[in-house]
């Protein structure tokens, strides 16, 4: 059982016959009345994302998620293939389930694959991945108040902030939780 108040992000429970998981929460605790968690959850199964509200001191059973280690093989229209690394088996996954941060992952990079009673809900990608800058300006010297960053596209085809001194051909370091530049590599 997990209580309300212990709420993170990623944790998965039972909740009137679903399976949710947390995607945001935020603890609020007003002047005035009882505290209480916001929080904003997917349905598992379905995908759907609702908002909802509960007392710190509900108590829901917490669903056990499976976590397994696969190798991302490759895309085939909109199926993207995952490798067993024990079994050498290929199971395809379609791309509703793979989320955002997905897009910072490259071919033969191991993914952690979760699943709830055999159905895939999700592909979590290694938390750092270090990727080649394909396409970027040239930073100018000088031209910097504090933290100045440019665009850079990646060898994956994503799009985020890189500081000036950044050059095409370089590989950098990123957070695949925020999508953020962390250093050079």
């Amino acid at each position: 059982m997990i209580s309300a108040g212990d709420f993170r992000n990623g944790v998965t429970f039972e909740m009137d016959g679903n399976v949710v998981s947390i995607i945001e929460f935020q603890h609020v605790k007003p002047g005035k009345g009882a505290a209480f968690v916001r929080t904003k959850i997917r349905n598992v199964i379905t995908g759907a994302v609702t908002e909802k509200t509960f007392n710190p001191n509900d108590k829901y059973p917490t669903a056990y998620i499976e976590r397994k280690d696969m190798q991302y093989l490759y895309q085939d229209g909109d199926l993207y293939y995952f490798m067993d690394n024990e079994t050498y088996e290929q199971m395809p996954i379609s791309a509703k389930v793979l989320g955002d941060n997905f897009k910072f992952v490259k071919e033969n990079m191991e993914c952690k694959v979760l699943s709830y009673k055999g159905n895939v809900f999700g592909v979590e990608p290694p938390t750092f991945v270090e990727l080649q800058v394909v396409k970027t300006d040239p930073g100018f010297k000088g031209d910097t108040a504090t933290n100045a960053t440019k665009p850079a596209t990646l060898e994956t085809g994503a799009e985020i902030k890189v500081p000036l001194f950044i050059n095409e051909g370089e590989m950098i370091r990123i957070d695949t939780r925020t999508g953020e530049y962390m250093e050079r590599a």
